[in-house]
């Protein structure tokens, strides 16, 4: 669903004008754009854990935010379920990143399009993104896009199973798909 809303014009007018409100949004495209609430325990613990995963792999130089902290996009503001940034890439009290270097989007049945789609092409456009990782919440599996030595981003790696491992080459880490799936699915 689209919101109407004129005055809003920018990035920056969205973000101003979505702080503190009710719901989930995304500016896309100078369009408000009524994003899905409430979603499966599943997702949420899938999305906790990974995480929690990224954040004790990941040196202090990097942080890692879930869900409500935005990215800046060639075309808007997205809210990815799970982000990495460098730690003084933006002040604690801002409300978006431009400075995104790993990405992760969670399935869900209404967001299968969005995710391989349009977020993909906004997310690999940003110039400092060194990976972006899609979910299955239903199953282990992942699909790893990955930004490769000549700077541009090839087609996503499937990485299916319980033994199955992501590798982050672009911050230095792994991550074994039968801890982050664990009790999971």
């Amino acid at each position: 669903m689209n919101i109407q809303a004129p005055a809003i014009r920018t990035a920056d007018d969205f973000l101003r004008w979505n702080e503190g409100r009710e719901g989930r949004r995304e500016f896309v495209g100078g369009r408000i754009v009524e994003m899905m609430t409430g979603g499966t325990k599943r997702h949420a613990r899938l999305m906790l854990r990974l995480a929690r995963m990224l954040d004790a792999a990941l040196p202090d130089s990097l942080s890692v935010t879930p869900a409500d902290y935005a990215v800046r996009t060639p075309l808007g503001i997205r809210y990815p379920d799970v982000l990495v940034e460098p730690s003084d890439a933006s002040a604690d009290d801002s409300l978006a990143t431009d400075a995104a270097v790993l990405i992760a989007e969670i399935l869900s049945p209404s967001s299968v399009a969005t995710d391989f789609g349009e977020k993909a092409q906004e997310y690999t456009a940003i110039d400092s993104l060194r990976h972006y990782l899609v979910f299955s919440q239903d199953e282990p599996r992942v699909w790893l896009w990955s930004r490769s030595a000549d700077g541009g981003f090839e087609k996503p790696e499937m990485i299916a199973g319980r033994e199955g491992t992501v590798e982050l080459t672009g911050l230095g880490i792994t991550l074994a798909l039968a801890e982050l799936y664990r009790d999971i699915a």
